[in-house]
């Protein structure tokens, strides 16, 4: 080993045990800023040694800049460095540069550089505000100390404060866009996405342009903020600084997102313990996100404050119908010369925002005023009649409801006025089904309900629109959502916790015992409709009855359907698709048709059979014609199906019923989305699980099997089928892979093979969801209610259908439901097996034993 050699490995061994050092101190006593300066410091000496050590011009400078340049080092952090040049170099001694990168990785530093002369920096400054951001927050590390003054000199004079204001505005902005609101979501980003550190690097490069202190001490100063404000703000950033310690030093690596599989190693790391029924998990983000939420208030009004200074409002004029406040321009603020009191004022404020959709929001002044008053409401604030009264007008608002809600949510407001409330901000939900967590889910089904009745939107759901539209009151549909999810987390059922907590609200506001009544009740029932319409037989007389019963009238039953819709919508953006919206508006108007003295089902055999011969006939069938077929089918195989499904099925099978053993044929599904798949076939054992594993072996999820047997030993059945990742292949490109493959599958009555387990999700991985079984005879005694929930993996269904074969049970209809990750599958089943009680518990504990995550 050569001397240069043998001195970089011994420099490199000294770093990396003072590296060692500082880390092992952190992690008994975590202090983030102190552990960020020791590392930077330790990558500072080994640069400045390389440096001294290499025979390089004078003329140069070896500068740190970004987060290296900001003095803060994370573990696994690039250190970002400027080669800086004078102008006058050389071209001959530029190679002597060449080596140094090389000689830094060889010391174990994984550096980002750029070689720039002092002119191209500023060129390049002046051309990309990243550069200039760069270039804002530096530190000399080696080289020249008058060739770097020059370059900080030269910055500050041609730097434009309101130009670098707008171009960072619009570069959180595009940043926050990217993130999609996923700092609300399962794996968020602690520096990027909205509420991360990289949100209070901004507040700091906007200040510094300004001239101002960067510090949250500085900006106290300077009157931005107060002092307990800027404690608060300080242990927010030194809360987000750890966080991001950890996950680089828990990973091993560069990793600043908040991964499933990182998040209970970090929570134990942290000392939080799970309190049954949260994990520790859960713990940690719900303080994840509570604090992101302040950040990015803070990063709101700071911000709007910084841009008050360097570009002072000139447009304000008071507000005729609010006393106290005034418009500035274009946003709502305080009247200087006469303001109102606070927090008394507050519901004002708020209600004036929501009378007034002309203006931008409130002023950085109000807006400081607003966050400041949230101490105050408190018991004897929630229990002013007045500002109770004042909630419920905000509710009944025509528009700016939502936005109103948002505010106080993001304010503080809304969590301290209802104390439930509060006790859910933040609060995730790692059921591998929830997107966002408690509060943010409820926030977007209030403003799903608002939505459905703007004409704007009304192309989405026409009839949900329509509904909405002819409620008569609203804001009791807005108050059911606030307090749906409200008692999650707490053990037992949320739905019975959550409607005592509204039965306490509306009876202390001063509603009627009949709104009471009507929100108490959404509360409670809140998930009646989606789980009827997701797991019960639809087709089934009983089935609609007993709902119709439990819904009571129309009023309710329209109120559930428009909170249900909302709420879906409101759970994950990916779950709300054509075959949910099919369900829930066919249960809503058969349930209605029964509740208006409609006749049951039963009666409407007859009408659609009239309805099918007559597609029948356009089609040119002559009279009679469908007899060789539907005498062979029971009076269940109508009930099933729609009138539509009834011709087109007839319409596909007499001309081959009789000469061809096998039929399947396939067509885009009515519904707008997915295929629809009817299989003719000779009934055999394991058919449901054959079919079911063709799907699988396509990536394609079955939604609903309807399985009939004809009177003459055929099976008749129909599947919908959808692709879960929409990998773009057009659904009518299927059509005839499908018919044909499918038919040789059936034809070569092959055995069963085995499960393919599949590679798991990572969230199933690190958060397994126990399986939950039911298997109870139907309501109208003829069959058994297979439900469960359990973590999806590819093949889960077939697995299922493989457990029904073995035990010849049959399957009369499959509702399946398969989203985010979780499996929630209903079946009405039929075989002997089922009525043996220990046969029945043998079944139940194979199903538990498939639907199991097996062990990664």
């Amino acid at each position: 080993m050569s001397l240069q050699a043998a001195q970089l490995a011994a420099w490199r061994a000294e770093a990396q045990a003072q590296r060692q050092a500082l880390i092992d101190a952190y992690l008994r006593q975590p202090r983030p800023h102190g552990l960020l300066r020791g590392l930077a410091r330790v990558a500072d000496r080994l640069l400045a040694r390389v440096w001294q050590a290499t025979d390089l011009p004078a003329a140069a400078a070896l500068v740190a800049v970004g987060g290296y340049g900001r003095g803060e080092l994370y573990p696994h952090s690039d250190v970002d460095v400027l080669i800086l040049l004078d102008d006058g170099l050389a071209p001959a001694q530029l190679a002597r540069f060449e080596p140094l990168i090389g000689l830094f990785w060889d010391l174990g530093l994984a550096v980002g550089h750029s070689v720039r002369s002092l002119t191209e920096c500023l060129t390049e400054a002046g051309r990309d505000v990243t550069i200039q951001t760069n270039l804002l927050e530096t530190r000399r590390v080696a080289g020249s100390p008058a060739l770097y003054r020059r370059l900080r000199q030269n910055l500050r004079t041609g730097l434009d404060p309101i130009a670098f204001f707008e171009a960072k505005w619009l570069e959180q902005q595009d940043r926050h866009g990217r993130a999609e609101d996923r700092a609300l979501r399962l794996e968020p980003n602690v520096k990027e996405h909205p509420g991360g550190l990289r949100d209070l690097h901004m507040v700091g490069w906007i200040a510094r342009a300004c001239g101002l202190p960067a510090g949250f001490t500085g900006l106290a100063r300077a009157g931005l903020i107060d002092r307990t404000e800027a404690r608060l703000l300080t242990r927010h950033a030194r809360f987000l600084a750890d966080l991001r310690i950890r996950l680089h030093l828990i990973s091993g690596r560069r990793e600043d997102r908040l991964l499933f599989e990182l998040q209970e190693p970090l929570a134990a790391q942290l000392g939080i313990a799970a309190r049954p029924p949260r994990r520790a998990s859960e713990r940690l983000m719900q303080r994840y996100y509570q604090t992101a939420r302040e950040v990015a208030l803070a990063n709101e009004f700071l911000l709007a404050a910084l841009r008050c200074r360097l570009r002072p409002p000139q447009d304000r004029a008071p507000l005729p119908d609010t006393p106290g406040f005034s418009r500035n321009d274009g946003r709502l603020d305080l009247d200087p010369q006469r303001p109102p009191a606070m927090p008394a004022a507050l519901f004002d404020a708020l209600l004036a925002l929501a009378r007034h959709p002309e203006l931008r929001g409130p002023a950085p002044q109000l807006l400081r005023a607003l966050w400041r008053a949230r101490r105050a409401v408190g018991p004897a604030f929630r229990r002013d009649p007045t500002q109770r009264t004042r909630f419920l007008q905000l509710l009944r608002e025509p528009r700016g409801v939502t936005r109103a809600l948002r505010l106080m949510h993001k304010l503080g407001i809304l969590g301290r006025y209802l104390p439930a409330f509060g006790r859910v901000t933040g609060q995730l939900q790692h059921d591998l089904y929830h997107v966002f967590p408690v509060d943010e889910h409820t926030l977007m089904v209030m403003r799903n309900l608002r939505r459905l009745a703007q004409p704007e939107y009304a192309h989405e759901l026409p009839l949900a629109h329509r509904l909405m539209s002819a409620f008569d009151r609203q804001d009791l549909l807005l108050l059911a959502a606030l307090f749906h999810d409200i008692a999650k987390g707490r053990g037992g059922d949320h739905s019975l916790l959550g409607e005592a907590e509204a039965r306490r609200f509306c009876r202390g506001h001063g509603l009627t015992h009949e709104e009471t009544e009507l929100v108490a009740w959404l509360v409670r029932e809140h998930l009646l409709l989606s789980s009827t319409a997701q797991k019960q037989d639809l087709n089934d007389p009983h089935v609609i009855e007993s709902f119709a019963r439990r819904c009571g009238g129309v009023r309710r039953l329209t109120a559930l359907y428009l909170l249900t819709v909302a709420d879906i919508r409101g759970t994950n953006p990916a779950i709300w698709n054509a075959w949910k919206d099919h369900l829930l508006r066919s249960l809503y108007l058969a349930a209605r048709h029964r509740l208006e003295g409609g006749q049951p089902q039963l009666d409407a055999v007859e009408h659609k059979k009239e309805a099918a011969r007559a597609t029948l006939r356009l089609y040119g069938y002559p009279e009679g014609a469908e007899q060789a077929l539907w005498s062979r089918l029971d009076e269940l195989w109508f009930l099933r199906l729609t009138a539509q499904e009834i011709a087109w099925q007839t319409r596909r099978l007499l001309p081959l019923a009789g000469r061809e053993a096998v039929v399947v044929r396939a067509r885009l599904a009515p519904i707008g989305e997915g295929i629809e798949v009817m299989v003719y076939a000779p009934d055999q054992r394991g058919l449901f699980a054959r079919i079911c594993g063709f799907f699988a072996g396509l990536r394609l999820t079955v939604l609903e099997a309807k399985i009939h047997a004809t009177r003459d030993g055929h099976a008749l059945d129909s599947f919908l089928v959808m692709d879960p990742d929409q990998r773009g292949v057009p659904y009518r490109d299927l059509l005839s892979y499908v018919e044909h493959e499918l038919a040789q599958r059936i034809r070569q009555n092959a055995p069963l093979q085995e499960v393919a387990h599949g590679r798991l999700p990572r969230q199933l991985r690190s958060f397994p969801l126990e399986p939950d079984l039911s298997l109870e005879p139907v309501e109208s005694g003829n069959g058994y209610l297979l439900s469960f929930t359990a973590g999806d993996r590819p093949g889960l269904l077939y697995a299922v259908a493989r457990v029904f074969e073995r035990h010849r049970i049959n399957v009369r209809l499959a509702k399946i439901d398969t989203e985010g990750g979780r499996a929630q599958d209903a079946f009405v089943l039929e075989g002997e097996a089922l009525e043996h009680p220990a046969e029945r518990l043998t079944l139940e504990q194979e199903l538990l034993a498939v639907l199991r995550v097996p062990a990664s």
